[in-house]
């Protein structure tokens, strides 16, 4: 499990304070519950929950790995990215990697989806054509900042997970943090020149 700690975490029941408490009552199988009907479909059937991105970027991002000293996962991992571009055209299908690139620390590829319905064709396509390879699901929030979280605490592993490089997002948070820093001595320096 996540430090609970290391996040904070808006409750999950927000939105549905104060209503009456769940039946008890079973469905004809004996196991499970009956759930109150009220006629209106989630929002997340049509939409990404935010914070997730709805634009270009996309909502989710898969990395789909193998190892490159591998012949027999590389051959599988072509074979499978060919399947993928021609069955999903609709979905954005990178180039297919025969080295680490950025934190993951094997070759890969990477898939975006943009909607629920991508998300819910492509998933189970993918959980049962992946073969033997490792797939890392993971949300795109707005926030840059998220990055870490979003590879991390926020993902989802298919197959066996594989460790990731997180220096790479360290380094980045730097990166940023000395060009905000350096954005805000020309803000203070032409400030000052403007009242001299």
């Amino acid at each position: 499990m996540t430090d609970q700690f290391a996040y904070s975490y808006p409750s999950p029941l927000e939105g549905y304070e104060n209503l009456e408490p769940l039946s008890e009552e079973r469905n004809d199988d004996g196991k499970s519950f009956k759930n109150p009907e009220h006629g209106i479909l989630s929002k997340a059937y049509e939409e990404f929950p935010d914070p997730l991105c709805k634009g270009r970027r996309g909502g989710f991002d898969i990395h789909i790995y193998h190892f490159q000293t591998n012949p027999d996962q590389v051959a599988y991992a072509k074979a499978l990215w060919e399947r993928i571009r021609r069955e999903f055209p609709e979905l954005r299908i990178y180039a297919f990697f025969d080295k680490p690139i950025g934190p993951h620390p094997v070759a890969m590829f990477e898939v975006n989806l943009f909607t629920p319905a991508q998300f819910g064709a492509f998933i189970p396509w993918l959980v049962i054509n992946r073969g033997p390879l490792s797939a890392l699901v993971h949300p795109n929030t707005v926030d840059d900042e998220e990055e870490e979280r979003n590879h991390t605490q926020r993902a989802t592993w298919l197959g066996e997970r594989i460790p990731l490089d997180l220096r790479v997002f360290k380094l980045m948070k730097e990166r940023q943090k000395r060009q905000e820093e350096e954005r805000e001595k020309l803000v203070k320096a032409e400030a000052k020149e403007g009242r001299l």
